[in-house]
């Protein structure tokens, strides 16, 4: 049985079990072993090994009955066990229960006990302390203090108390029986209030945190604790202005205190608010003042500059001393105190802003017109400047004499930037000097400023000036300086609308001045817009007069119906060569003057004109077959450059016209094939006859013939 037990090894397998019988076994190992394979003793060792674990199975299963009759036995003694505890647990809670009741009963009756005494012992305390306080008032009846309390400079404290309470009773007596004993306790109360007051002030001095305590507590019922509050105030500003910078020194005084403060005073937010309040009416106010009444009068710059500078550091110090505690509403509180110090300045802020800026915007254009050497002439208002505007409007014509402008364009990119820098810090002052309910109306008046200065003074009057320099389109070798304005006033144009935008558009965006500004802006930009189309129009004009001259002066006749027809040896007339030479400077001015659509506008414009002139230049002139060639070779050159203007419709006019010009040298038999080209198949037969009659033998019969 014990072999067999060791047989079971953990964990138990089945077929490793019966292969470990097997080789214990002899007999029961392989054929090629030491000892030859016997099935039957194997058989016969499986028969007793089954046995054996059959009996083993028995004792087992006999063991475990055992156990489990064991268990359950000791599981009802347990159950037995718990009942009992769970009975004895009842009875413990029944009695804690009790022993609760007599517990409460026991406090109740103490409490009721410690009502009664106290309602004996109170009585006799406020009698005993009313026997001390009228003896205490008997020596002050008697003239004569002799208590301790009062000769001992140790028992200040209780000598406060009791001079407090005594002065209250006094404030009841009448006063034509105890006048001298109130005026004995009232002298008594001051010297006292005095004194504590004194010790205070030298508890601070030394530094003493915790008598200061101490001494504000006896002086909190006092009269005088407000005195005590100003002079803990007045000895903490001492030596606390030593730098330059007088909000900083606030700032870090008010830092150190509200430190200190809550160690001493009960209520430390009034004693900080109280501080901050006399910082501000005495120290700041006074330094304001200072500032600003020496230049109020004579220098307006720097009364602004002065006037932002201390408003913005004066709400930044606010700012700072918004972290500590001043009470509920520390907000209105601050707001109170800067406004108390810059009310009489802020009250007609907006009327020193805008004279000051008129009276620089003028001096700085002034100063400009000066050193140009220049008199600003009156451009003029009213009706008939009106009616001439009109006129020039539709009919394009000059009115009055031209003025030699000598190239200059009296605008000036300095002047611009100095003007919108004034109106920029103007912008910022009044965003941070104007009340709120002010700050859209006060903004649009600083805006109409540089609207009149800028726009109206400056540059509407360069524009006036430069219509006036543009001379006749009939003039000879005319200076055209007009495009030098308008790349100027394109440039300021830029800058005006950006500070608009920037600087403006912030301090009206949600007012009803927005739609103001905005629609004066719109209508400034409209007149602008006018004149500088009228002048470059009249400016175009002069370009075409100035080709007219050209080609009067440098074409003949000769050049398209030459003596010598063999003998032409140029490639295309000095008339062309000289106009495109001329064009193609404009075309670069103009693309340097203008940007955007602009240029293209203004370039369809002047290619359109200058098309419409070489035709009918050709048209003066009659053509022989080799004339016919040179002009060709005119066109050509002028269409080439056309293709510097970048326009479709420029270049197709002139593709158009060169095409036109080979019917002055095609044969007669082709005529009617040319005229029916993709070119010159939708033109008007009246334009193709014109220029087939230009030609030298048109008069020919056989001509005439083709062309019918």
């Amino acid at each position: 049985m014990a072999t067999t037990a060791e047989l079971f090894e953990e964990p138990f397998v089945a077929d490793e079990y019966i292969e470990r019988l097997v080789w214990r076994t002899p007999g029961g190992g392989s054929r090629g072993g030491p000892e030859a394979f016997d099935p039957k003793r194997l058989l016969e060792e499986f028969v007793n090994h089954i046995q054996e674990l059959q009996i083993m199975d028995e004792r087992i299963q006999r063991k475990v009955e055992k156990l489990e009759q064991q268990c359950q036995k000791e599981a009802k003694e347990f159950a037995r066990k718990v009942q009992e505890l769970q009975k004895s647990n009842q009875v413990a809670f029944q009695h804690f229960q009790e022993l609760d009741e007599h517990i409460s009963y026991v406090a109740t009756k103490v409490c009721h006990l410690g009502d009664q005494l106290e309602g004996v012992n109170t009585p006799r305390q406020r009698a005993v302390e009313a026997q001390k306080l009228m003896k205490y008032f008997n020596e002050f009846l008697d003239g004569q203090l002799k208590s301790d309390v009062f000769t001992n400079s140790e028992k200040i404290k209780e000598a406060a108390d009791i001079i407090q309470k005594l002065h209250l009773i006094a404030q009841e007596l009448p006063f034509d029986r105890f006048s001298e004993v109130k005026s004995k306790i009232a002298s008594k109360y001051h010297d006292l209030e005095c004194q504590l007051i004194q010790e205070f002030t030298s508890a601070q001095r030394r530094g003493e945190i915790s008598r200061m305590r101490e001494v504000a507590a006896v002086l909190l019922h006092f009269k005088g604790y407000s005195h005590c509050v100003d002079v803990y105030i007045k000895q903490c500003q001492e030596g606390a202005y030593l730098r330059n910078d007088i909000f900083e020194d606030a700032a870090i005084l008010c830092q150190r205190v509200n430190k200190q403060v809550g160690d001493i005073f009960s209520n430390p937010e009034t004693v900080l608010a109280k501080l901050i309040q006399n910082v501000f009416e005495i120290k700041l106010q006074s330094f304001v003042k200072e500032q600003l009444e020496e230049c109020r009068k004579s220098d307006a710059e720097q009364y602004l500059k002065n006037l932002y500078d201390l408003y913005t550091r004066t709400t930044n110090l606010s700012s700072k001393l918004m972290e500590f505690n001043l009470g509920t509403d520390k907000q209105t509180f601050l707001s109170k105190l800067i406004k108390s110090i810059f009310i009489s300045y802020l009250e007609n802020y907006i009327e020193v802003e805008t004279g000051y800026l008129k009276s620089r915007s003028a001096m700085i254009l002034q100063r400009y017109y000066d050193s140009k050497n220049h008199q600003k002439r009156s451009i003029g208002t009213g009706g008939i400047q009106d009616l001439k505007e009109r006129i020039r409007q539709r009919t394009n014509l000059p009115l009055g004499p031209s003025i030699d402008t000598h190239g200059e364009t009296f605008l000036s990119q300095e002047v611009v930037v100095n003007l919108l820098q004034e109106t920029k810090q103007a912008f910022e002052r009044c965003h941070r000097l104007s009340d709120p309910s002010d700050l859209p109306r006060n903004a649009f008046r600083i805006f109409t400023i540089l609207v009149e200065f800028l726009c109206i003074e400056h540059i509407d009057y360069a524009l006036e000036t430069g219509l006036a320099g543009i001379p006749s389109s009939d003039s000879k070798n005319a200076n055209l300086y007009f495009l030098d304005v308008v790349q100027q006033a394109n440039t300021i144009f830029h800058l005006f609308d950006k500070q608009f935008n920037d600087h403006l558009m912030p301090l009206i965006s949600s007012s009803p001045k927005l739609s103001e500004c905005l629609q004066k802006k719109k209508e400034i930009i409209e007149q602008m817009e006018m004149k500088l189309d009228t002048g470059i129009d009249r400016t175009l004009n002069c370009m075409i007069g100035q080709m007219k001259h050209i080609l009067a002066a440098e074409q003949k006749k000769t050049d398209f119906k030459p003596e010598d027809e063999n003998n032409v040896l140029i490639q295309y007339t000095n008339a062309c060569v000289k106009v495109c030479a001329y064009v193609r400077k404009q075309v670069e001015k103009i693309k340097n003057s203008m940007d955007g659509k602009n240029v293209d506008t203004v370039l369809m414009e002047l290619g359109v004109r200058f098309h419409r002139l070489i035709y009918e230049h050709l048209q003066q002139y009659s053509y022989s077959c080799m004339g016919g060639m040179l002009a060709i070779c005119d066109v050509a050159e002028y269409r080439k450059c056309a293709k510097d203007f970048k326009i479709p419709m420029v270049l197709h006019l002139f593709d158009t016209l060169h095409a036109l010009c080979n019917l002055l040298v095609v044969a007669p038999d082709n005529l009617k094939q040319v005229c029916s080209g993709e070119q010159l198949a939708n033109l008007d037969k009246n334009i193709l006859h014109s220029f087939v009659q230009l030609r030298a033998d048109y008069r020919s019969a056989r001509l005439a013939r083709h062309f019918s």
